[in-house]
């Protein structure tokens, strides 16, 4: 069982069979012929020569198809994670003076081996902490840099930045040097994809396509437009005109080696690296979940760690650059039938078929039809509406969205993740820090307990029932307690206590301590501390402890049970004191 869950290729492989087999192979087609363009795109997304980009497109696929478990999950370069090695690899290449494309291999090298070491240790829940609507809200904003910064290939301008304001400052200085037949060829090139996105599906099934066919060929709009502009390029040799051509790129395979060892180097790139892992992390899993259950599968997040990883360190071994998951060729993948993670293997053979034989073709790509792909692409993760949702629903939520997306906008990708990391855990933490504390009451002829506030229950004025909807540990013990003696301080009759633990798992040592100090405070003012609902693994800790025998109170099984026995003794204690008149429900 370890050997196949290390290597989950090994269960479905068992199952092998020629329809699999043919099915695998229709969608290595499809999805070979879109992967070719995007990686030649995110390779000079990414400021890394076009090679890189299939170079990247090879060896990590065969690696996740080994070793991941999303049997329709396409890795590769994405437009997200190039960003992200742009921006780190531009400001360590000019004050090292270090080649662009070794940087980028230590980066895939180091984020593979993060990646492993996550996996290895059962570390997949640690995306957790990164919330989704601050993944959403980093992607918008990281689409809109990605879009802005290939406006300069459309217009044919020079242009620098890596954050929106230097972006626009950057073409503003340059407008004046457009070139006319590029800003038409991308101009012609983004109006199609445009066009493709948006009513090409409806206009082919107008021409009596089947509904499926006409989606694929949506997905694969890119390649028409590629070999219409390259042919353009060709046969009227725009080159002579200023339009710029993707150039030459080295026909053959990449060569095997290790990153150069250089620990200062190592050293710089290790945070970007990181920062990398962790987004691509969480953008290939919720890919992967997503495909996963449309047919009912399952994926193991920790093993997704290894496959990424793995695909990683492939990539970097083999000259490429960070991958992770990506969600257009993931659902093309998924749509062309894919069966299992073979797909990707015969893709990654098509790819290096490409390498090898296509090369010379691709030479007069030009560089704005690659960048009219990208903005089409990106320009689809741009998701606005997030913050609507966010503030509609949580301001806490919506101030963490707009941190992310401001700060990722105008300070760049490495601080918004940053901040996007933070805000995530942050919102956890303030969340936490104050549960919803509520005083609950019996609903008349049940023994269910609701909020006071909400419902018509019945209540005893020397008894205090509440209700804590959170786990207790240090940064909410405080609050619980301060809620305690607020209600004491406002309720003289108040003789017993009883907390409500359905919604708590765990009490850590913080949290104990707190209790522990309550007890000994309602039992100074002779106030009796109860609890009631403890679950098992909980009340197994609290035995492990004195706090249970030093209880001034009781456990009870039920909340029901726990005021019932109070109100009977409340009401003996009235009938031996006839003075007695607080009995009341």
């Amino acid at each position: 069982m370890k050997l196949k869950r290390l290597f989950p290729c090994i269960r479905w492989a068992a199952e092998y069979n020629k329809n699999i087999f043919i099915s695998d192979m229709i969608a290595a087609v499809i999805v070979t012929i879109m992967l070719i363009p995007q990686s030649l795109a995110y390779a000079l997304l990414a400021g890394l020569p076009a090679q890189v980009g299939l170079y990247a497109s090879i060896l990590p696929l065969i690696a996740y198809a080994i070793f991941g478990t999303s049997k329709t999950l396409s890795v590769g370069p994405v437009a997200v994670a190039s960003l992200m090695t742009a921006a780190a690899i531009q400001n360590i290449a000019a004050e090292q003076a270090v080649n662009p494309i070794d940087a980028a291999i230590i980066i895939a090298f180091l984020s593979g081996l993060f990646l492993v070491l996550l996996g290895i240790f059962r570390f997949g829940f640690l995306a957790n902490f990164l919330s989704h609507p601050v993944v959403s809200g980093f992607i918008t904003a990281s689409g809109i840099i990605i879009a802005l910064s290939q406006i300069k290939h459309i217009l044919g301008i020079a242009s620098h930045g890596d954050n929106l304001l230097e972006l626009l400052h950057s073409l503003f200085l340059h407008i004046n040097d457009v070139n006319l037949p590029t800003l038409v060829l991308g101009s012609v090139a983004l109006i199609f994809l445009f066009w493709a996105k948006v009513w090409m599906k409806g206009f082919l099934i107008r021409l009596s396509v089947p509904e499926a066919a006409a989606a694929l060929l949506v997905k694969t709009a890119p390649v028409f437009i590629i070999v219409l502009t390259t042919v353009a390029a060709f046969t009227m040799d725009l080159a002579t005109v200023g339009l710029v051509l993707v150039g030459n790129i080295p026909a053959g395979l990449p060569k095997l080696a290790l990153p150069d060892i250089n620990l200062s180097l190592w050293k710089e790139l290790l945070i970007p690296a990181m920062l990398i892992s962790i987004i691509g992390y969480v953008e290939s899993v919720s890919v992967g979940k997503t495909l996963a259950a449309k047919r009912k599968q399952q994926i193991d997040p920790d093993q997704e760690l290894i496959g990424l990883g793995a695909a990683n360190i492939a990539s970097s071994i083999s000259g490429g650059f960070p991958v992770t998951g990506g969600f257009s060729r993931s659902v093309v993948n998924f749509d062309a039938g894919a069966e299992t993670p073979a797909a990707s293997f015969y893709t990654a053979i098509g790819i290096a078929i490409a390498t090898v034989s296509l090369t010379g073709l691709l030479a007069y790509l030009p560089k704005a039809t690659l960048a009219a792909t990208i903005i089409v692409a990106v320009l689809g993760l741009v998701d606005f509406a997030i913050l609507k949702r966010a503030w509609q629903y949580s301001v806490s939520d919506f101030i963490a969205v707009a941190i992310t997306i401001l700060t990722t906008l105008f300070l760049g990708v490495e601080i918004g993740v940053v901040c996007g990391i933070v805000a995530s855990v942050c919102l956890h933490l303030y969340k936490t820090s104050k549960p919803h504390i509520a005083e609950v009451g019996e609903i008349a002829g049940t023994e269910h307990f609701r909020n006071i506030k909400r419902h018509k229950v019945h209540t005893h004025p020397a008894i205090l029932s509440l209700r804590i909807d959170e786990s207790l540990y240090f940064a909410n013990a405080a609050f619980l307690e301060n809620k305690i003696l607020e209600k004491i301080a406002t309720r003289k009759q108040l003789k017993h206590i009883v907390l409500m633990c359905t919604a708590i798992n765990e009490i850590d040592l913080s949290a104990l301590e707190m209790l522990e100090s309550i007890n000994q405070r309602l039992k100074e003012f002779n106030i009796s501390f109860n609890l009631s609902e403890v679950k098992g693994p909980l009340m197994d800790a609290l035995k492990r402890t004195n706090f249970l025998n030093d209880l001034n109170g009781q456990v009870f099984l039920s909340q029901h049970a726990a005021i019932k026995t109070i109100e009977e003794d409340e009401l003996r204690e009235s009938q031996n004191h006839p003075d007695f008149n607080d009995f009341q429900i």
